[in-house]
């Protein structure tokens, strides 16, 4: 009897703790204290492919998408601010960028105009 109640306490534990690595794991990173409109929304949006810093996240690699490089400062000054709100509202897929999905019925256009705002943080450039 005491072997088997030993057993089940191990398997619990044993489940316990591979459910709280995985929540911790797969917990989306927070928006710093102070955060403008901009970077808040794109933590709630754009963070679970793009990463925090804009080069990608491991999610997104593991699901085999390659997310646009926002911190690329070359890539993103040939981008027209017009051109990151449509990719933003519409999807890639109009764009020929099919894997960005749009957030157009999510978000405002004063939301976006604040998002494509942020993205320019990112890389430090201008349009």
């Amino acid at each position: 009897m005491r072997r088997g109640a030993a057993s089940l306490a191990v398997a619990i534990a044993g489940i316990g703790l591979f459910a709280g690595g995985l929540a911790w794991l797969l917990n989306d990173p927070r928006p710093p204290a102070g955060a403008s409109r901009g970077e808040r929304l794109y933590y709630a949006y754009c963070v679970e492919c793009h990463g925090p810093d804009g080069r990608g996240s491991w999610r997104a690699a593991l699901f085999l998408l390659r997310p646009g490089n926002l911190a690329d400062r070359a890539r993103m000054s040939s981008h027209a601010d017009r051109y990151l709100a449509d990719i933003i509202k519409h999807g890639g897929s109009p764009l020929g960028r099919p894997g960005m999905p749009a957030f157009g019925y999510h978000l405002s256009d004063d939301d976006i105009q604040a998002l494509v705002a942020y993205l320019r943080t990112l890389s430090n450039t201008s349009p």
